[in-house]
């Protein structure tokens, strides 16, 4: 009793599996897309995979099936993948290295230029080297026209 019972669920299940049908979609007359299981005669139906219900008959789509619809070839080599990601990955990391070291260059910039123009409108007098080494102080313009100068660099790299 135990035993046929099995043996006909078991049957059951086969015949639910075969029992369900291909799907089609097409487009018709009027440009609308419509789907079903007989498609009418003079069109082209593209074929649409079903949920198995355990035992289905269709078989499975390749994997490789929707890179070919695509236009995408399937990878060759997949250790020639693993190098190519490898060499990605590194050029990316170096790219980041060499933005961060432009920031804190520019960070650098913009610490020395806020102190120097701190300095200037500080009303102090100051002095700077000549050539000969000698220390000279610097007038209204030339504290006028640091400034100036100090603000447009604080601007550049300030931002």
């Amino acid at each position: 009793m135990r035993i046929a019972s099995i043996t006909t669920l078991a049957v059951l299940a086969l015949l639910a599996g075969a029992a369900q049908a291909q799907v089609f979609c097409w487009t018709n007359k009027d440009g609308k897309r419509e789907c079903g299981d007989t498609p009418p005669p003079g069109v082209k139906p593209a074929a649409i995979a079903t949920p198995s219900g355990g035992g289905g008959s269709a078989a499975p789509a390749p994997a490789d099936s929707g890179a070919k619809a695509a236009g995408k070839k399937p990878p060759a080599d997949p250790e020639q993948d693993f190098k190519k990601r490898q060499a990605e990955a590194q050029k990316a990391r170096e790219k980041d290295q060499k933005a961060q070291e432009q920031a804190d260059a520019k960070q650098a910039n913009c610490s020395s230029a806020r102190e120097a123009l701190r300095a200037l409108e500080s009303g102090q007098r100051l002095s700077r080297i000549d050539k000969n080494g000698e220390r000279y102080f610097l007038d209204e313009q030339d504290v006028a026209r640091e400034t100036e100068r100090a603000r447009d660099v604080v601007q550049k790299n300030c931002t």
